[in-house]
C-alpha cells in the first residue's frame, strides 16, 4: 500500500523535503523506529541533532513515538554548561523532557568521550524503558569514519562500521536515522526552520583526528573529485548491505567450530582448514561477539598467521583485560579476572 504524505507537519510548519524523505525511509524500514516506541535522542545542540529532534517531533503524530532527549556535557569549554541550560529551555518550550549529564573528568580522548556517552545513553535507555537510542550522524560522518578506518587498517566490516543500527545493550539498539542526509542539508534545514544551533568549539580543534579528516582531508578530495564525500558514504552503505547476509551466516559457521557448549573455545584444526579469508571473518566475529572488542586488520592477519598448522602454541593480550591462548587443538578466549566464568557455562554472546 502506498503511503500518503501529509501536506504539512501537525503544527502547521511547512513540510520540508527532509520530512518526506525520513518519513518514507521509516515506512520502508519500520524496524529502525517501530511505531509507538519510546525513543531516547542524543542531542548535542549542533545542527545534526537539532535537525533529528525537529524531524521526529514533527513526525511523532504519524508514528506514535514518545520522545526523550539526553545531552552529555563533557565540560570541554567554559560555555558548555550555559549551552546545556539553553538547550534545556528550548526543549521545555518544545514540550520535551531533556536529561543533562556532566562527565566527571575534564578533557579526554575522543574514544574515551564516546565510550562515556554510549555508556550513559545505554543506562538511561534501560532505566526509562527505551529500546532505541538515536544519534544525528549524517552521510558526512559516515564518509569521515570510512577514511579514518581505512587509514588505520580496518577490515571490511570496519569500513562500514557507522551503520544505521547496531546493538548497544541488549535489547537496546543504537539507530542513526539521518545517514541518508548530508551536513549541508541539516544546516539548511536548521536555518529554514529557525532552529537554534549551539556550535561546539572543539569541532574545529585539529588536535582531534576526525576534525583533521573533516577540515583538511575531505576538502582536498572534494577539490580533486567533487562529490567524493557523497560517494564515500555510498560505498559504506554498500559495504553494510553486502556484509549483513554474511554476518547472519557467521554464527552458524562458528557453532560448528565449538568443541562443546563453551562459546569461548574454538577447534583450531577446524578453523585453519578453511580459506584464509574465511578464517579472518570467523575470528573477527568470534572475538567481537564474545569479548565485545575487535582487532584491526593488521592485528587480525598477524593472529591468523600465528594460528596456522605447525606454528605452535601461543597467546595474545586483548583490550580491557581479555586474553587469547592456543595449543595444538584449541583456541581459548579468557575474560578479565573479574569476569571469569566456568568454562562449560553456555553464556550468551555479549554485544
Amino acid at each position: 500500500m502506498t503511503a500518503i504524505l501529509p501536506s504539512e507537519p501537525p503544527d502547521s510548519r511547512p513540510w520540508s523535503p527532509l520530512h518526506g524523505r525520513l518519513h518514507r525511509e521509516l515506512l520502508r524500514r519500520p524496524e529502525l523506529l517501530p511505531a509507538g516506541e519510546r525513543l531516547l535522542l542524543a542531542v548535542s545542540g549542533g545542527q545534526d541533532s537539532m535537525t533529528l529532534t525537529r524531524l521526529l517531533l514533527d513526525l511523532r503524530r504519524l508514528h506514535g513515538w514518545t520522545l526523550l532527549l539526553w545531552h552529555g556535557d563533557h565540560g570541554w569549554h567554559p560555555g558548555s554548561a550555559p549551552e546545556a541550560e539553553g538547550l534545556r529551555r528550548w526543549a521545555t518550550t518544545a514540550g520535551l523532557e531533556l536529561l543533562i549529564e556532566r562527565a566527571d573528568s575534564g578533557p579526554c580522548s575522543e574514544a574515551a568521550a564516546r565510550r562515556w556517552r554510549y555508556d550513559r545513553l545505554a543506562c538511561q535507555a534501560a532505566a526509562r524503558g527505551c529500546q532505541r537510542v538515536l544519534t544525528g550522524h549524517t552521510a558526512d560522518d559516515r564518509a569521515e569514519t570510512l577514511l579514518l578506518h581505512l587509514a588505520r587498517g580496518a577490515h571490511l566490516r570496519g569500513l562500514s562500521s557507522l551503520r544505521r543500527s547496531r546493538p548497544l545493550l541488549d535489547p537496546i539498539l543504537l539507530v542513526r536515522p539521518l545517514l541518508g542526509m548530508s551536513r549541508a542539508e541539516t544546516g539548511h534545514f536548521c536555518a529554514e526552520q529557525g532552529l537554534p544551533v549551539w556550535v561546539d568549539p572543539s569541532n574545529a580543534a585539529l588536535t582531534y583526528g576526525r576534525n583533521r579528516i573533516r577540515h583538511e582531508v575531505v576538502p582536498v578530495l572534494e577539490a580533486l573529485h567533487p562529490g567524493a564525500g557523497r560517494r564515500l558514504a555510498a560505498l559504506a552503505e554498500r559495504l553494510e548491505q553486502e556484509g549483513n547476509p554474511l554476518e547472519e551466516l557467521l554464527p552458524l559457521a562458528l557453532a560448528a567450530l565449538h568443541p562443546g557448549v563453551d562459546p569461548l573455545v574454538l577447534r583450531r584444526p577446524g578453523l585453519t582448514a578453511l580459506a584464509r579469508a574465511s578464517q579472518c571473518h570467523l575470528l573477527a566475529q568470534w572475538l567481537r561477539l564474545q569479548s565485545g572488542h575487535g582487532l584491526g586488520a593488521p592485528q587480525l592477519e598477524d593472529l591468523q598467521h600465528r594460528l596456522q598448522p605447525g606454528a605452535g602454541p601461543g597467546s595474545l593480550d586483548l583490550p580491557r583485560g581479555w586474553r587469547l591462548s592456543w595449543d595444538r587443538m584449541e583456541i581459548r578466549l579468557q575474560p578479565p579476572p573479574a569476569e571469569r566464568r566456568p568454562a562449560t557455562r553456555p553464556d550468551q554472546p555479549e554485544n
